[in-house]
């Protein structure tokens, strides 16, 4: 069985301040504004990782009269943490496997 990873969700996930942004939607919905002033990172920037987030489906958006409210999709982080969990897995399962070499 080869398993596999996805590997662009590892790459949207890889950066910090996505990360970041990832961790405290984990903790609850937030819209921009409170995103900025936890982060400090400037509206225009953290627009475009959250653009990021939403088209990989790690967050959700709902509406809220003039502002936008993001809340973090569970479904997308457990499918990645079963990912590595069948990755760790198979590499229990083979861990005495050796190919000898040529």
């Amino acid at each position: 069985m080869m398993t596999s990873v996805d590997t662009d969700l590892i790459r949207v996930l890889g950066d910090p301040l996505r990360m970041r942004i990832v961790t405290l939607l984990a903790r609850e919905t937030l819209c921009t504004s409170h995103l900025v002033e936890e982060t400090g990172a400037k509206q225009t920037n953290l627009s475009n990782h959250l653009r990021v987030l939403r088209e990989a489906g790690v967050v959700d958006t709902e509406p809220c009269g003039r502002f936008t409210y993001y809340r973090l999709n569970p479904g997308v982080i457990e499918m990645l943490a079963g990912q590595f969990a069948e990755l760790a897995a198979s590499a229990r399962a083979n861990a005495d496997s050796k190919r000898s070499c040529p």
